[in-house]
């Protein structure tokens, strides 16, 4: 249907998200027998029985310690199996996404010497680096951002004037390549959190931008924006992630455009003001009244989690710079202490009992979080750094002598 060049195309791309830490030239060997299997097995007159016979042969090769298709740890233990078995095991294999972005876009004269040089290596090499930097982002807008981005150095490294083209079809290209990162920044964190996590978490970033917003506003955005990624995010979807996300940002806009800062990042454009909102920094505190844990018996009824959610929704307002981690980890402090004395003989004992140390070492932790992480957010990190070394040399002198710098 697609033809040996884009098939091959789609074979690079599909791989190289698949295996995101694979080199270039592990995924070039794997896309070569690929497409030698498709061509043999696909063409008129092929054998009823050559793709299993194709793909068997290469499932012994991927088994084979020189083998030169990507490494996996997976493959050892797929490899003890046989047949179909061990061929859907190796199927399922997939590398986690690159710790860090490997992908640097080239200068208009470097691209267009590599393009002019060898077309096709070019070709599949941006397609392998694009690819596996973005290796979470749904593929429809994976292939329409590689498409794009390859006809646009077809037309201007053959126009005569080169720069005025790279200006304009870069410009043109811009809201799909934001799309692609901001898409593949969110479904990261949704692979990595799963649907709960990322909802509180959500939630928490909400709280901590806009201190202002409604309990109910925030957790209402945050169930929207997760139910958006659980469905454009799987790997076969037939929904539009622009579309959805660009309707999330308008319910965004809608519930918290009384904040200005929110409010600016409205008027622009939806991924433009995605990308706003997701990257301003948390607000500055605002002053509440003193914050007291849920009444006991509140905690012990259905649907206790939406008690402590809200309570550290509230932590989370009233400490603004406190990172998402400690009030994460304070969470799952809770919910735990409230779990275990829920389940006790006598709950409102339990946990009467429990708040005072709960509420005393909370305040410890959030202190300390604060004036570390209060720190990091005010000063240069240099001097950060340095101010640290002097917190920590006042309070421990010896434990850095002995470890130096």
């Amino acid at each position: 249907m697609l033809g040996i060049e884009k098939f091959s195309a789609a074979a690079v791309i599909m791989n190289s998200r698949k295996y995101s830490n694979a080199t270039f030239e592990e995924i070039g060997h794997l896309v070569k027998a690929v497409v030698s299997l498709a061509m043999t097995c696909c063409a008129d007159g092929a054998a009823a029985n050559c793709y299993d016979n194709g793909a068997s042969a290469l499932s012994v090769k991927s088994c084979d310690p020189k083998s030169p298709f990507p490494k996996h740890p997976g493959v050892a233990s797929c490899c003890v199996h046989k047949g179909l078995e061990r061929k859907l095991c190796l199927a399922d294999l997939k590398q986690p996404p690159k710790e860090f972005p490997t992908y640097v876009e080239l200068s208009n004269e470097e691209v267009c010497d590599a393009f002019k040089t060898d077309a096709q290596t070019f070709s599949m090499r941006f397609l392998y680096e694009y690819s596996s930097n973005y290796a979470q982002t749904p593929l429809p807008v994976v292939i329409n951002s590689t498409e794009t981005y390859l006809s646009m150095v077809k037309d201007c490294c053959t126009s005569n004037k080169s720069t005025l083209c790279f200006i304009k079809k870069k410009l043109q290209r811009q809201p799909l390549h934001l799309l692609t990162v901001m898409s593949n920044r969110l479904c990261s964190r949704f692979a990595s959190f799963g649907e709960d996590k990322l909802k509180f978490s959500a939630a928490i970033m909400f709280s901590q931008k806009v201190p202002t917003a409604d309990f109910k506003d925030v957790m209402t955005l945050a169930e929207q924006g997760t139910k958006v990624l659980t469905d454009t995010c799987g790997f076969y979807t037939d929904k539009n992630i622009e579309h959805e996300l660009s309707e999330h940002v308008k319910k965004v806009c809608h519930k918290l455009s009384r904040d200005e800062r929110i409010a600016t990042c409205c008027k622009k454009s939806s991924i433009d003001a995605l990308l706003c909102i997701h990257s301003l920094p948390s607000a500055e505190p605002i002053k509440l009244p003193k914050l007291q844990l849920p009444a006991s018996e509140k905690l012990c009824k259905k649907g206790k989690n939406q008690e402590i959610k809200k309570y550290m929704y509230e932590v989370a307002r009233r400490n603004t710079k406190l990172p998402e981690v400690f009030v994460d980890k304070l969470y799952e402090s809770i919910a735990d202490v409230v779990e275990k004395c829920c389940s006790s003989e006598n709950p409102n004992s339990c946990l009467e009992k429990k708040k005072a140390q709960l509420s005393e070492e909370m305040k410890t932790y959030i202190s300390e979080g604060n004036e570390l992480c209060g720190d990091y957010n005010k000063y240069p990190f240099s001097e950060f750094k340095a101010r640290l070394t002097k917190a920590l040399s006042s309070k421990t002198p010896n434990l850095l002598k002995e470890g130096g710098n």
